[in-house]
């Protein structure tokens, strides 16, 4: 299988690696000093606790050297839906943008765009994945600065299965594109980016989503919001079916 192929590239191609040895962190909000130096040992597993505490920390001197460490392990968490996100799991994508991996010697970065690849293409094709299409998308696009790629991959899965995380997923998006935001967490890209985004994936979901949608049985209201997402200014809100959420019926 694709991804398991990929997890084990992960754990080869970062084996041994370790915190920079001159990394510090506050013991008195994050870990103590022997889970510290846990990082700084190359190859030790970290309990559930201390992987999910050392992926959300915002103050890392080097991310690079932190996310290296915890790679062949926080990818095996993310795909068996073991993470603990502290709000949207989309910030782990922050995680491998910060960590720059995209900057790593080919062998690195190849390694780590395969196991995104991988496991994008997983969660499409599995009915019921750890984490829903949606979420999985935020990490993608944060990790790489781009929804592109991931968008092309949905394109060509074009199945009842990917479809009906299609439909899933509009169900979240469907207000925040509505009203002209992205709804994926970048809360680290410029605006410029942000907007380049959110057009993408707009016109993306107007071009691809209706047919699909159909073919799935979605409910009116999200093949309305659709339509409307294909509408500006007055057009979209003089409709009469603005705001189409059953809730503000």
């Amino acid at each position: 299988m694709r991804l398991d192929a990929a997890l084990h590239r992960l754990a080869v191609t970062f084996r041994g690696s370790v915190v920079d040895p001159d990394e510090v962190q506050c013991d008195c909000h994050w870990g103590s000093a022997e889970e510290l130096a846990l990082l700084k040992t190359a190859d030790v597993e970290l309990d559930p606790d201390l992987l999910n505490r050392t992926w959300r920390e915002t103050d890392w001197r080097d991310r690079a050297s932190v996310l290296r460490r915890i790679l062949p392990q926080f990818a095996r968490a993310l795909v068996s839906g073991s993470v603990e996100p502290v709000g949207t799991l989309g910030k782990a994508g922050s995680l491998f943008a910060e960590g720059t991996w995209q900057e790593w010697p080919a062998q690195q970065s190849e390694a780590v765009g395969e196991f995104l690849h991988a496991w994008w293409a997983h969660t499409l094709a599995d009915a019921c994945p750890a984490f829903p299409a949606h979420e999985v998308l935020e990490v993608c696009t944060g990790a790489s600065g781009t929804v592109t790629p991931w968008l092309a991959v949905w394109e060509q899965q074009d199945d009842p299965t990917a479809n009906q995380h299609l439909a899933t997923a509009l169900d979240f998006w469907e207000y925040d594109l509505l009203q002209d935001t992205l709804p994926l967490h970048t809360d680290y890209w410029e605006e410029e980016d942000k907007e380049k985004a959110r057009v993408e994936l707009t016109t993306w979901v107007v071009r691809h989503a209706p047919a699909r949608l159909r073919v799935q049985g979605a409910p009116e209201h999200l093949l309305h919001a659709v339509r409307l997402l294909g509408l500006t200014g007055p057009d979209r809100w003089d409709d009469t079916h603005w705001p189409i959420r059953p809730s503000a019926a």
